[in-house]
């Protein structure tokens, strides 16, 4: 019997469709991306259909054509074929239908199976295969959607997953994808490459925030700004900024996190409505954090106008995750500490409540980020039972992420849950809570 190419699978389902959004690339969107990427490459037409994707999926078939596998590797933007479940079978490139030779082994002493070898640890396997993926002589359009491609890719295994699953994978794309700014090309497509290779430091930079690898993710992040200074792009220039600012206020240097905000908006009339929003959202919280309670609301008025007067056409491909539901909830979070200090629930809560109500399963993150804010403001200003009903669904949604930044959030919960924990619930949440963060979650 096959085995099923479980990886295949994944990475199909962990591309975004180009046809519907919010769900994931189809079998049949796969087949016909191969074919125009070879058709593109190759000027040759390729007939890649459904069926024989579901025949790779399955394990059918183990070790397509050199033609497909290359189209594979580029669509789901990965570098290897290995990255892809696929490997070679012994008669070559389709292992449909061959059986696979089976050694029977006797029952026999220690002895005889001292003679056989029977594997390698992984630290073996490690260093056998340490492989350089050799890059082009020179680089076209085709290179710089391969990397967006990869980006793609890793963006979403990090939103469903968490950078714990994400991060050192995608550490060995980004070193891969840094080597192709030093290869020839047009000066359009260089600094269409410096972008793109930009982005994906930038994406892993924060995949290695979410696991609390600060060192990592600032060297990824000066690495984007680099790469957005020689690719003359004040877009990423700004959005790099803005993560770093995240990060800064998440480990509570707020002033260096204002400075890198601000510094972020020197020239907003080089960045899109959307990207304007995003910087004034943070800002907001900036400031609510230190106090500036009517300035903070002042500049979310400020991202709610912006926000109003976006097209996402316009926009860079990075900003795809700052929709209506990340709106909400980053100016939800932005008016938690007003909401806190003025005691009125209202100012914050209806805000969480849409993000969580319009994130889609593509976000799962992101929605337990709002589900456990909006329990601890609850818990806070409202009524803690009502919370524990809330911050009950944020531990069950946090369960599968790999994500320190949702630990330290949820610990943020039972902190702030301690004056009620006389209550049955309240206590049995903080108990959740606690289990979860020491079982590494």
């Amino acid at each position: 019997m096959a085995t099923p190419n479980a990886k295949l699978r994944a990475m199909r389902e962990a591309t975004p469709s180009r046809a519907k959004s919010g769900e994931f690339m189809t079998r049949s969107e796969l087949a016909d991306a191969v074919n125009v990427y070879l058709w593109e490459t190759r000027e040759k037409r390729y007939s890649l259909d459904a069926d024989a994707i579901k025949r790779y999926e399955s394990g059918k078939v183990g070790w397509p054509g050199e033609a497909y596998r290359e189209g594979l590797r580029a669509v789901l933007g990965v570098v290897t074929d290995a990255d892809l479940g696929f490997r070679p079978t012994r008669r070559g490139s389709n292992n449909a239908g061959v059986a696979p030779t089976l050694v029977e082994f006797p029952a026999a002493t220690p002895d005889l199976y001292g003679q056989v070898d029977l594997g390698v640890s992984p630290a073996e396997f490690l260093a056998r295969t340490s492989v350089e993926t050799p890059v082009p002589r020179q680089i076209g359009w085709t290179d710089v959607e391969h990397v967006r491609a990869t980006t793609r890719a890793v963006a979403m295994s990090e939103n469903l997953f968490g950078g714990g699953l994400s991060c050192e994978a995608a550490l060995a794309q980004l070193r891969w994808a840094g080597r192709l700014t030093e290869v020839q090309a047009t000066n359009a497509v260089r600094n269409a490459m410096f972008e793109a290779v930009g982005n994906l430091s930038g994406v892993v930079a924060y995949s290695a925030f979410d696991i609390a690898n600060y060192g990592a993710a600032d060297d990824c992040f000066q690495f984007a700004l680099w790469c957005a200074d020689r690719g003359n792009s004040w877009a990423l220039r700004a959005n790099t900024l803005a993560e770093m600012s995240r990060k800064a206020s998440y480990l509570e240097d707020l002033d260096h996190a204002l400075s890198l905000i601000e510094f972020a908006q020197v020239r907003p009339d080089r960045v899109s409505a959307t990207a304007r929003a995003m910087l004034w959202t943070i800002r907001a919280r900036l400031l609510a954090l230190t106090g500036r309670l009517d300035d903070a609301v002042a500049d979310v008025d400020r991202a709610d106008t912006y926000f109003a007067e976006r097209d996402p056409s316009s926009d860079p491909p990075w900003l795809c995750y700052y929709d209506e539901a990340e709106h909400q909830g980053s100016t939800g979070k932005a008016l938690i500490p007003v909401a806190r200090e003025r005691s009125q629930l209202e100012l914050a809560a209806p805000r969480l409540e849409t993000a969580i109500r319009l994130q889609d399963s593509n976000y799962p993150r992101s929605r337990t980020f709002s589900r456990t804010r909006l329990a601890a403001l609850m818990m806070a200003v409202g009524d803690p039972r009502e919370a524990v009903s809330v911050g009950r669904q944020a531990v069950v949604d946090a369960v599968p992420l790999r994500s320190q930044r949702i630990v330290q959030e949820l610990t943020g919960l039972a902190e702030v849950s301690e004056p009620h924990a006389r209550i049955e619930d309240v206590a049995e949440l903080r108990h959740d809570i606690t289990s979860l963060a020491l079982s590494g979650t």
